[in-house]
Parts: C-alpha cells; structure tokens; sequence
C-alpha cells in the first residue's frame, strides 16, 4: 500500500494526523505493509523571512477573535495529547516560511523513506513542540541530525537551491488534483482521507482499501 501523506510542518491537523495515522497502521500491521511518503504543501507560502505574529496571522487570514484561536489552541493540545504527541505551551508565538523544511524533507526522501519520516517528526517537534523556527537553517539542520541525517549534507542542501523545482513541482501537482487543505492522505493514489483523522477512522479505511485490493 502506497501512502501519500500530504501536509506542511506548520500545520497542527498534520502533527496530529500523522501520529494518528501511524498508530492505525501499527494496529493493522502485519496484514497491511505500508509505504509513506511525504509530500509538500506551503500554508502560507508568501510568508515572509521574519515570519508573523501567529494570533495576528489566524485573526487575518480567518477572521477569529484571540478567545477563539486560545480555544481552538488548547482543543489541538489535546487532540495531540491523545495521540502521543506534545504541544508545547505558549511556545508557538509565530508563523513562519517553511520552503526550505520541505526542500530539506525531499532531500531526505531521497536518502530514504525512514530517513524522510524520522525528519518530519523532527520539524514537527522543533516547531510546535520547542516553539523553534522551522525557516533557521540552524534548526533544519539540528532537526536532520536529530533524524539521523548527515548535518553536513543537510546544510550543503539548504545553502543551494537543490530540489527547488522538485518541491514547486509536487506542490503544483497536489494542487492541481484538488488538495487545498492538509492533511490530505493518498492511499495508492485513488482513495483521499482529509484532515486530522482518529485513529479509528484511519485503521477503518486502510482495511476497507487493503480488502478492496
């Protein structure tokens, strides 16, 4: 089973559903073997180099008061919470660019699949649970040394412009097809499951489109 696992490092659904849905395919493992691979999305890809203020940014871009987005905030703790994964209280005081993460995770990619996971795990801690900045090149590099990538490397990668048109070009192709939210998780490239799913609904759908196959 081939997994497309559509997401940026700065989405919280996309934290929450990638744990969600590594738990759904411990419980239906082994009779499911699964590939995961993932695939690059901007939030807000005009986000500038000093990044933004992030309850000044929802309040714009979605037009909540500060009492709904500290609502919504403590809704996504434990949302996360229950699914093993930690956000970091009052860390997450911005917004900020993430092209290079994803250039940096498609590099990965080309290591390995376990290399590319262990690094996305690795940004999503270093910005929502340590409250880090996901554009530093310092923090993408300790986050790939964290991975088990080779640092060096990393930054050799982050001081060029390598895989630049790779990342344009799958942004561009998943928004092409429709994914204009995320998570958004391809099965086998026919089957979507949008958004920060229970593990529930995500073991019930491997199932149902492992048995179909």
């Amino acid at each position: 089973m081939k997994i497309d696992f559509v997401s940026d490092v700065s989405c919280p659904w996309c934290a929450i559903g990638l744990n969600a849905l590594e738990q759904a395919l411990a419980r239906v493992g082994p009779d499911v073997q699964a590939s995961l691979h993932f695939q690059p999305f901007e939030l807000n890809p005009q986000m500038g180099a000093e990044g933004q203020d992030i309850v000044e940014h929802l309040s714009h871009k979605y037009g909540i008061s500060a009492e709904q987005i500290a609502a919504n905030t403590e809704a996504i703790r434990q949302r996360g919470a229950g699914v093993g994964f930690e956000f970091g209280l009052g860390k997450r005081s911005r917004i900020y660019n993430t092209f290079d993460a994803h250039r940096l995770l498609h590099w990965a990619g080309t290591v390995s699949d376990a290399a590319q996971r262990a690094l996305k795990h690795a940004l999503f801690k270093a910005y929502f649970t340590d409250g880090q900045d996901p554009s530093d090149h310092a923090v993408l590099q300790a986050a790939a040394q964290a991975a088990g990538l080779d640092e060096q490397a990393a930054a050799q990668v982050l001081a060029s412009q390598d895989y630049t048109a790779e990342v344009r070009q799958a942004q561009g192709f998943y928004q092409q097809h429709g994914i204009h939210s995320v998570p958004a998780i391809i099965i086998n490239d026919r089957h979507l499951i949008s958004g920060g799913q229970p593990v529930e609904v995500f073991e019930q759908a491997l199932r149902q489109i492992a048995a179909q196959a």
